[in-house]
């Protein structure tokens, strides 16, 4: 009788909220008709609904920020990429195909598997879920933040704690007054900060040891990106939604928590509308040295899993070497801070690591899936794109640009100086040199003192760099530049193509795109021709090398000029490179469109095989060893060829 009672009470819900969203009503039974959307199917996937029309306007809510599917007729992802404009203006992809994208010829697709995690985690019904100790640690710079929050809390399946750090007292007063009026929150501990440490400086001032004494903490900040006219939050809407909004998730996460012990940090995966490359290290690994030291984290590998944007769920266990120090707000960098590379952008990266040296694992949501796993592959899901689909996203752009080593060009053994160990041993050989290290580091060392005597501006050339050697060895200016010439076709002689990056370079140019090489390099414009010429480069190509017009992609100066002359061009344009800062993030910077390739290393890092670390500092057997895999391995820098 119950049963029946709350099915006409849901019924009766459902008729009313369509009376007053007619335009939605009528949306969802297009989409029912059409069998865009799949009531069953999406519960299946995302958890119940009191009905169909309320599993709908979920999805409709949701689809503005989060890759879900309403059915596996409809891909919400490929929409938003293929229609930017769409998404920037927050309209939700089905609702706007079914009106008007397949009228408009607009691009769409059935739902798309880009990945499958190997594990899952189902959650179960503990019966204790509900008695563990909870502390939401809130972070509020934007006062609009403080009601979003609220509804979180209101709607949260236990009673928690709440700890705030607000911008203002006006804030904080807000804050604690409105959380507590939810009847959710035990008690609301508040604290007005300083505007410094982002996020984690505040709550790890105010409240790290006290974290300590929770079974779990959550910590979510407000976040807006100012952008395209108009307030975006997406972002954050999709952190927020799987971290404290949605109750099956949040539900599912507490018990998961409860029911495995050594589960120690969740996050939902990486924001699907980030650049491939967000799960890497990028400029930060310099920063993070200190926390290494002290905690004893290994951070080799330049991809990782983290915690994009520092929110997450954990045990404040699994973080103990973070939470149980004092800290000042002195402790963190001053504002203003970069886009990247900061103390804080190290610190973020590095908590996934820090759990897992306590001694316990990471575990994710997937949202297209609807699933809980520990799978960490997910961060090389953009890094699988077969050659020819390669070659269709760079055909939509008059003129295409290329870093060329490690992208075009691939060196048989894959360490760069390598050619310069070769020359060390036949000058040592010559009685010239003690050891073939010997002469690398006083080659090396040549080349670092003309770009201080430059102050760092510009670049160097490889004839610079040699005439200071000479100078240094008190040798013939003459005698030197023997000695670079046989660097170079050391060098040359080792260089082979990466055939199927070739091959699409060639089949643009037939298509009529004009062909840029850009590449931050010693050697001359003259030797990159021939190196170029060497690996099958035989079209018409525009080069810009760093020791010619002395500037360089990694300082920007490069791509500031190159900007200048595609707005003076006119024309769309695009950079295909494997250094994630100076082909991606810096290049992005200077509103250049790239796409980001995976060099041979990080390829085969990614692919999980052995004796990596030794590329950091490769003695010769390494290099032989493993540097001819390496780089073949590496020869298309996709997976999926």
């Amino acid at each position: 009788m119950k049963t029946s009672i709350k099915k006409i009470i849901r019924s009766l819900q459902a008729g009313s909220e369509k009376v007053t969203s007619p335009s939605l009503a009528k949306a969802y039974k297009l989409a029912k008709k059409s069998g865009l959307f799949n009531a069953k199917w999406y519960q299946e996937h995302y958890g119940s609904f009191i009905s169909d029309w309320h599993a709908f306007k979920d999805y409709v809510a949701k689809s503005t920020f989060a890759n879900v599917n309403p059915s596996p007729n409809f891909d919400t992802e490929t929409y938003n990429r293929c229609n930017v404009d769409v998404y920037h203006q927050g309209i939700s992809p089905l609702i706007h195909h079914m009106y008007h994208g397949q009228y408009e010829g607009r691009a769409s697709s059935k739902a798309i598997n880009r990945w499958i995690p190997t594990d899952s985690l189902v959650p179960v019904e503990t019966g204790t879920w509900q008695n563990q100790k909870i502390a939401l640690v809130l972070h509020i710079f934007y006062p609009d933040f403080v009601d979003k929050f609220c509804e979180c809390i209101k709607s949260f399946p236990t009673k928690v704690d709440v700890f705030v750090t607000a911008s203002t007292e006006q804030i904080a007063i807000s804050a604690k007054n409105k959380f507590l009026s939810t009847g959710k929150a035990n008690a609301v501990n508040v604290a007005v900060c300083e505007n410094r440490g982002r996020n984690f400086g505040p709550f790890l001032v105010h409240f790290a040891k006290d974290l300590l004494e929770y079974d779990l903490m959550c910590h979510v900040h407000s976040k807006k990106s100012l952008y395209s006219g108009r307030e975006q939050t997406q972002w954050f809407d999709y952190q927020n939604q799987f971290l404290l909004k949605d109750k099956h998730v949040v539900t599912s996460v507490l018990r998961l928590f409860d029911e495995h012990s050594k589960l120690g940090i969740y996050y939902p995966t990486s924001f699907w509308m980030m650049p491939a490359w967000v799960n890497h290290w990028t400029c930060n690994k310099p920063f993070a040295q200190g926390y290494v030291n002290e905690w004893g984290v290994n951070i080799d590998d330049n991809f990782i899993n983290y915690p994009v944007g520092g929110m997450f769920w954990a045990r404040p266990k699994a973080l103990t070497p973070l939470l149980n120090s004092t800290y000042e707000y002195s402790d963190f960098p001053e504002e203003p801070l970069p886009n990247d590379g900061s103390e804080l952008h190290a610190l973020e990266r590095l908590l996934g690591l820090l759990a897992e040296k306590e001694g316990y694992e990471q575990f994710f949501y997937y949202p297209p899936l609807g699933r809980f796993t520990k799978d960490k592959s997910y961060i090389s899901t953009s890094y699988y794109k077969p050659p020819q689909a390669l070659l269709n996203d760079l055909q939509n752009f008059q003129v295409v640009s290329f870093d060329v080593f490690d992208t075009v060009l691939r060196r048989k053994f894959t360490e760069p100086d390598y050619a310069k160990t070769l020359l060390g041993k036949a000058l040592t050989e010559s009685g010239i040199f003690n050891s073939p290290e010997e002469f690398v580091s006083l080659r090396n060392e040549s080349e670092l003192i003309c770009r201080k005597e430059r102050g760092f501006k510009g670049d160097v050339c490889i004839t610079e760099a040699y005439k200071k050697l000479a100078d240094t060895m008190n040798v013939e200016y003459t005698v030197a530049l023997e000695w670079m010439t046989k660097e170079f076709l050391l060098d040359l002689d080792m260089s082979e193509p990466k055939d199927e990056m070739v091959e699409i370079v060639k089949q643009l140019s037939l298509a009529g795109k004009e062909i840029w090489f850009v590449t931050d390099i010693y050697y001359t414009k003259q030797q990159i021709e021939t190196m170029l010429k060497k690996i099958g480069i035989a079209i018409p190509y525009k080069l810009f090398v760093s020791s010619d017009l002395r500037k360089r992609k990694d300082a920007g100066t490069m791509w500031e000029y190159i900007k200048k002359l595609i707005d003076e061009k006119g024309q769309s344009f695009i950079h295909v490179g494997d250094n994630v800062r100076s082909d991606a993030q810096i290049c992005g910077d200077y509103g250049l469109q790239n796409i980001h390739i995976l060099n041979p290393l990080d390829k085969w890092a990614i692919a999980g095989f052995d004796d990596i670390a030794k590329f950091n500092k490769p003695s010769e057997n390494d290099v032989l060893k493993w540097g001819a895999q390496i780089s073949h391995f590496g020869r298309y820098p996709f997976f999926g060829e």
